[in-house]
């Protein structure tokens, strides 16, 4: 797994060196879910920078300009393609004609081979699993809530998606995977993490939100919400059936008529590849399975694997 992380000035109140210490507090708070490579995209003058390079979060020398609205960040843990070669690291860049946008992804894509055979996508260098996303958008040449949603729909595995583009508005497509994402209107910010206890922590060491008033802004599997440029939230969706049911179903063809998957093969299939990030903690399958037992869910299992607390 690795960690989404960001904030939206939509205020446009915050100095960059203001902006700089909170972007550092997110991503050193994300090293707790991948320390392979870290990055950050926003666009300055008009133009999409991104910088990103192999190693932990706390290596990284992140500066952020004061015209740079809205700042997206990812931190790393390698399931697919070779974390030093750095073009297999996010946020990467797609074109839709001449403009630019960023895309990060938390998850794992099971398909991502498939679609590339089966809709004859562009050769690439690229190896990690997530490029496909940014393929299929700009087979699209476009990128809005319909785009979105095609994505979000061709994909087996787990994921949440964010994506920047050249207007400063942020989509997130969010699939099993978890999202915090909150609000502080007075400051007339927002700032989101793959999780809860990620965000507050950084939160905790940026003084002037220690004691703000924030709301958290909901969602869940197979929303898709924008933020704009101006902090105005507007929301989409996607069909969440087929992230595991037709994976599951042509693995496992049923013997009689075929009946509907229920949530339980989304949350076997899930614990699994959960089985799989603890091992590269030191846990073997027996402890997360203890934990099931015990009553914890797959998301607090994970918090706990981070941060060393089983």
């Amino acid at each position: 797994m690795c960690c989404l992380f960001g904030l939206i000035d939509y205020g446009h109140t915050l100095s960059g060196r203001q902006k700089t210490k909170i972007i550092q507090a997110l991503a050193l708070e994300s090293e707790a879910r991948g320390t392979d490579a870290a990055g950050i995209a926003y666009y300055s003058k008009g133009m999409l920078r991104v910088n990103k390079q192999p190693g932990p979060a706390h290596l990284s020398r992140f500066r952020v300009p004061r015209d740079a609205w809205t700042i997206m960040g990812h931190t790393r843990l390698t399931t697919q393609g070779n974390a030093r070669r750095n073009r297999n690291n996010h946020p990467f860049v797609g074109h839709l004609g001449k403009r630019e946008f960023a895309l990060a992804h938390n998850g794992v894509l099971y398909n991502d081979k498939t679609l590339r055979q089966t809709l004859h996508l562009p050769k690439t260098r690229i190896e990690t699993d997530s490029y496909v996303a940014v393929q299929l958008l700009e087979r699209e040449n476009a990128l809005d809530f319909s785009s979105l949603q095609k994505m979000a729909e061709q994909f087996r595995g787990t994921f949440v998606f964010t994506v920047l583009e050249h207007t400063n508005s942020l989509y997130f497509v969010r699939g099993e995977n978890p999202l915090c994402l909150i609000h502080f209107p007075k400051e007339r910010l927002y700032l989101y993490a793959s999780t809860s206890k990620i965000l507050m922590a950084a939160v905790r060491k940026i003084p002037q939100l220690t004691r703000a008033m924030r709301t958290e802004v909901p969602s869940t599997c197979g929303d898709i919400l924008r933020i704009d440029k101006n902090g105005v939230i507007t929301s989409g969706a996607f069909d969440t059936k087929n992230l595991w049911e037709r994976w599951f179903l042509h693995s496992f063809p049923p013997v009689a008529s075929p009946v509907r998957v229920s949530a339980t093969v989304d949350d076997t299939l899930y614990w699994e590849d959960l089985k799989s990030v603890a091992a590269s903690y030191g846990y073997t399958p027996d402890v997360i399975d203890e934990c099931r037992e015990l009553g914890f869910t797959t998301d607090e299992i994970e918090e706990m694997i981070y941060f060393g607390e089983i």
